[in-house]
């Protein structure tokens, strides 16, 4: 292990005592706001220093076991301990990087899918339909909550846009590798000739923004419609202007909601919508101001282009970006994306731990 690595994890062992101390003042317990970050700061660090523990541990033991060395009759024994000691130190120092890698802040957050056709025309709204499926599948296997926020419906069924609400623990550090062009080769059902065509979706992951610590939108600065809703949703919705259109001035961020019963209703979750749009725009123009020597070093091949292709004839899925190909496309549309969804959190922590071994040498 690296000097600087075995320091930091010395660091983080001294942190979570000084936290636990911390947590028994009663000064910090009259404090929920304290208290909750600092609970919070302990379920992050006490796995690690545990780990840390064991490979301390691991250390001692093979310490222990070369002194046995030089007994003949404790030969074996030692030689075999000292094997399996360096094993485990091997296993521990690898889960213990991957504890180390930086987190994103939006990883445990809610999250605003957001579903719209592209190029296809209705076959493209049809696949609309077909993403939000597969995602609420997923959501369910997942336990967590689907809501419908915003839906514009195609003739034929589909959406030319949705945007869905979806509350659970952990859901944009498993869905945000979604966010991109999702491309579809099938024989459309409009399509008289058995032809193949091909149509695309794209889909943006949202983390959803807090209203107070995230973002702060000056009323000023918007421009708030009211309008008739169309399409399903009985006698009360289409008959009153309960539709609000939410134009936020300064950056031109357009958000609908029609979906709720009333125009209260729809007026708060569009402004939550419109909340954590914003903060995508800040998080994306700070992830692009670290990324813009790197880019001009590799190059602008943007990862939100195509990024998966859903090849029906074939029954296969590839994901452009990893290489990764599934030959159980039938599966996947039901919700079965958690193989795929692993791999891209396992590429993420690589191209992370290649970077932080990078930096530490």
């Amino acid at each position: 292990m690296k000097d600087t690595f075995r320091i930091k994890l010395e660091q983080l062992s001294r942190r979570l005592v000084e936290v636990e101390s911390l947590l028994s003042d009663p000064s910090v317990t009259n404090d929920m706001n304290r208290f909750r970050a600092l609970s919070r700061e302990r379920s992050d660090i006490d796995p690690i220093s545990q780990l840390f523990a064991q490979f301390q541990g691991r250390e001692n033991d093979i310490v222990e076991a070369q002194a046995m060395l030089g007994d003949p009759e404790m030969k074996e024994f030692a030689t075999e301990e000292i094997a399996g000691a360096k094993a485990d130190l091997e296993r521990i120092e690898k889960e213990l990087t991957l504890a180390l890698l930086p987190k994103d802040p939006a990883d445990d957050r809610n999250i605003f899918l957001e579903i719209r056709a592209g190029t296809g025309g209705d076959e493209s709204a049809l696949f609309s339909g077909d993403l939000l499926r597969m995602y609420t599948r997923y959501a369910e296997r997942q336990r967590w909550q689907v809501e419908i926020v915003s839906s514009s419906e195609s003739e034929l069924g589909g959406y030319r846009e949705v945007i869905a609400r979806i509350v659970g623990q952990g859901a944009y550090s498993k869905m945000k590798f979604e966010s991109g062009t999702h491309r579809v080769q099938r024989v459309p059902v409009t399509e008289a000739q058995g032809r193949i065509h091909t149509s695309a979706c794209t889909v943006a992951i949202l983390p959803e923004a807090d209203p107070v610590k995230d973002i702060t939108i000056n009323p000023s600065d918007l421009r708030i419609d009211t309008f008739r809703a169309s399409g399903a949703g009985g006698q009360h919705i289409n008959k009153t202007d309960s539709a609000v259109r939410i134009v936020h001035i300064p950056t031109g961020v357009v958000v609908e909601c029609q979906d709720g019963r009333s125009q209260h209703q729809n007026k708060a979750r569009a402004m939550e919508v419109l909340a954590s749009r914003l903060l995508e725009r800040e998080r994306a123009a700070a992830h692009a101001k670290e990324a813009g020597l790197r880019k001009s070093l590799v190059g602008s091949g943007d990862r939100s282009e195509r990024i998966r292709t859903y090849n029906y004839p074939q029954g296969r899925m590839t994901d452009h970006r990893i290489n990764l190909t599934l030959y159980k496309l039938d599966f996947i549309m039901d919700g079965d994306i958690g193989e795929m969804v692993d791999a891209l959190i396992s590429e993420h922590q690589a191209e992370l731990m290649a970077t932080m071994e990078g930096a530490v040498a």
